[in-house]
């Protein structure tokens, strides 16, 4: 099989002749830019990172990581880090990087970065040392316009919206270079479809008022996400138009869950959130042969089957280390019905802070959980952060080699930087 053979064989819940692999083919599976520069060093890979996802300071993976590692699959927003221009920017540990040139942020005396906008509102800002920005402005934090005319006005303010780097290219272009890309590589493409309702209102009421409002504002809340899904119907038409026979998965996401638990009731999901997903859901499935990602962190095992129902294919990150998210008991109940996009190795505890050898025990155990029967693909429990260091990524990837039956990467290449 090729790259793209193996992950559409997996996501058809088929036997792949080997664990696929995914590193930054999503936000949701991505590395730190931190961690990212550490690895290359020890990889002798010089050139500047570029940080495509500027929010939480996502590399760009290079494609002789992607061959070294074995990755099967691409993200469509890697032709934005191959076009337009961008420049040099040293974040903490003397990392250097490349921002694209529409990203701006200042640096203030306190050795913190700020993004502003036109008129001066904070929209976003990363302390001194840190590795992602966080978001300082909830539009409708106060709360609820009387009406929802203003709303993308309203969305303009939300640095997770509007930080995001679209293609200089258009959409024929961008369409020709992605069908070469993969016709070149041989690898599965993974496209963003925007898709957020929970995580919206969160950005734009902040996330414990909105939470609140699923009990006392029920009928202004609805107003919002049917206003919502009215705007992510437009946003997929266009998708799904443009790109929908040529990426192979179209990512959605909402963070349901906590570590301790889900963020709401079954009821209450089942009132405001699994009809609206289901109204997108059917569009994708209607007018594309695209699978449908769904990414929510933490503790969702509740959700799984309402999730099946309406048309989710693929779960990420399979946070296992929540409540009620045992992996052996997950790939036992839902195997057969949704793929496991996640779950390779703990980033909570060990691909950060444990030995090479308890990282490569960790991938070795959940590939042999999850591998059986396809509606497996391998990558770890959401993004890897700044702080792993590069031997402990390299010993994740060298155990699914393992698993495989690959050749590791040399053993030379595992150095400190």
């Amino acid at each position: 099989m090729n790259s793209r053979e193996r992950i559409l064989a997996s996501l058809n819940h088929r036997q792949p002749d080997r664990v696929p692999v995914d590193l930054g083919a999503s936000t949701v599976t991505g590395i730190s830019a931190i961690a990212y520069g550490n690895l290359k060093k020890v990889l002798g890979i010089s050139r500047p990172t570029r940080v495509f996802d500027v929010v939480q300071q996502l590399a760009s993976i290079d494609m002789e990581v992607i061959d070294l590692f074995g990755v099967d699959v691409l993200d469509v927003s890697r032709v934005s880090a191959e076009t337009g221009d961008w420049y040099e920017v040293e974040l903490s540990e003397g990392i250097l990087v490349e921002y694209p040139h529409w990203y701006r942020p200042v640096r203030m005396p306190d050795g913190s970065w700020q993004t502003f906008d036109a008129d001066g509102t904070l929209l976003s800002r990363m302390p001194a040392g840190a590795a992602c920005f966080d978001q300082m402005c909830f539009p409708y934090e106060n709360g609820y316009p009387g009406n929802f005319n203003n709303l993308r006005d309203a969305l303009k303010k939300i640095s997770w919206v509007i930080h995001s780097h679209a293609s200089n290219l258009n959409t024929g272009e961008l369409r020709e270079r992605l069908v070469k890309i993969r016709e070149s590589t041989g690898r599965a493409l993974v496209m963003s479809g925007g898709v957020k309702l929970l995580e919206m209102g969160f950005f734009i009421r902040r996330m414990d008022n909105f939470l609140v409002d699923l009990l006392v504002e029920p009928e202004k809340l609805s107003e919002l996400l049917d206003r919502l899904v009215d705007m992510h119907l437009a946003g997929l038409e266009k998708k799904c138009n443009s790109l929908g026979d040529v990426a192979d998965v179209i990512r959605f996401g909402d963070d349901l869950g906590m570590k301790t638990g889900p963020f709401m009731d079954i009821g209450t999901f089942r009132r405001f959130f699994k009809p609206r997903y289901k109204i997108l859901c059917d569009y994708v499935r209607k007018n594309t042969g695209m699978k449908i990602f769904f990414h929510s962190c933490g503790s969702v095992r509740q959700f799984i089957p309402d999730l099946i129902e309406i048309g989710i294919d693929i779960l990420n990150p399979v946070q296992t280390n929540s409540a009620d998210m045992d992996p052996e008991s997950l790939k036992k109940e839902y195997g057969k019905d949704i793929v496991f996009w996640g779950g390779g190795v703990d980033t909570a505890s060990v691909i950060n802070h444990g030995s090479p050898e308890k990282v490569r025990e960790d991938v070795l155990r959940r590939c042999e959980i999850f591998f059986k029967d396809g509606g497996f693909v391998f990558a770890p429990i959401h993004n890897i952060l700044a702080e792993v260091p590069p031997e402990n990524i390299i010993a994740a990837y060298n155990a699914v080699k393992e698993f495989n039956g690959e050749s590791r990467i040399p053993v030379e290449l595992v150095k400190n930087p």
